[in-house]
């Protein structure tokens, strides 16, 4: 496998969106060299975390890069604390990840109430993405705060828009669209309506 490309990978490098442990754990074997793995936002000029190169675990996406500030604030609606614990009962601290640094945009151009949203007043940017950090100080992505996520493809989804959508079709009384951040497609679970059905067919 590392002659495909050229014999001389020294390092490998995935960003943009989420890698399946899986994927992660074959390339490392065929290529026989460190494969990181990083997690930022545009808004933080990209990487803002990165795996150890020699870390032999995975799941996580490492821990700050280190020029910025990291923290991770409560989400009482969804249940998630930076008070937690884990199930051994151990300290395990959850919630939306905040970054702070000079490589945060300072705002969106012309768009006070987008850039309010983003950044708050004291320089944090809010990412949007539900954190843990691990027993190893790494940080793992767990959940989303806002109803959108990327799919393994790059693609931005917002279920809740598409599921609006697809409600206007004739025949649909409800629908479910579920989608995976590992994964480059969407399932949908869809409700129809019978009479309607039954004159389609």
């Amino acid at each position: 496998m590392k002659t495909v490309l050229g014999g001389n990978v020294k390092y490998m490098l995935t960003g943009s969106a989420p890698i399946s442990t899986e994927v992660r754990k074959f390339m490392k074997i065929c290529f026989s060299c460190p494969f990181a793995e990083g997690y930022g936002q545009t808004e933080g000029l990209g990487g803002s975390f990165l795996t150890h190169p020699e870390d032999p675990t995975m799941g996580h996406v490492g821990g700050p890069i280190p020029h910025l500030e990291f923290k991770l604030i409560d989400v009482p609606e969804m249940n998630y604390f930076s008070t937690d614990k884990n199930e051994d009962g151990e300290f395990q601290p959850r919630g939306e990840i905040c970054v702070r640094s000079g490589s945060v945009i300072p705002g969106y151009y012309k768009d006070e109430e987008k850039s309010a949203e983003m950044i708050d007043s004291e320089g944090w940017l809010h990412s949007g993405d539900i954190g843990t950090i691990l027993p190893n100080g790494a940080l793992k992505i767990i959940d989303r705060r806002k109803n959108i996520f990327k799919l393994s493809i790059g693609e931005y989804i917002a279920p809740d828009k598409l599921q609006e959508i697809y409600k206007t079709v004739r025949g649909v009384s409800d629908i479910y669209v579920h989608g995976d951040s590992l994964k480059s497609v969407l399932v949908g679970i869809v409700f129809s309506e019978k009479p309607a059905m039954m004159s389609i067919a």
